[in-house]
């Protein structure tokens, strides 16, 4: 039912939620999820749910709104500035790597 609701808050769906998973309500998902550029094969799409508000909600999560990025490294105040990795380690690390220093 809240598929259906969802679907005709957004236009897809019209009428009144029927909480049947029938071909007008497959149509709709898929028509959305195809409006989204996303995949049509697979009904309803996770990334359909969450846009249409159906999602799990996380905005309670220890991270959520911090603007935390994990895909970046930060170090701690209290950590030295050059690497505590032995010299011959790292001299050694980059030679078999390729990289140079």
């Amino acid at each position: 039912m809240e598929i259906q609701q969802a679907l005709i808050r957004e236009h897809y769906l019209t009428g009144e939620p029927t909480s049947k998973w029938d071909s007008g309500t497959q149509a709709a998902m898929l028509k959305f999820q195809a409006d989204q550029g996303w995949q049509t094969k697979l009904t309803p799409d996770s990334r359909a749910l969450i846009k249409l508000g159906l999602g799990p909600n996380h905005s309670d999560a220890i991270n959520a709104g911090s603007g935390a990025n994990f895909n970046t490294l930060s170090t701690p105040a209290s950590a030295p500035a050059q690497s505590s990795a032995p010299t011959s380690s790292v001299q050694g690390f980059a030679a078999a790597s390729g990289v140079s220093q």
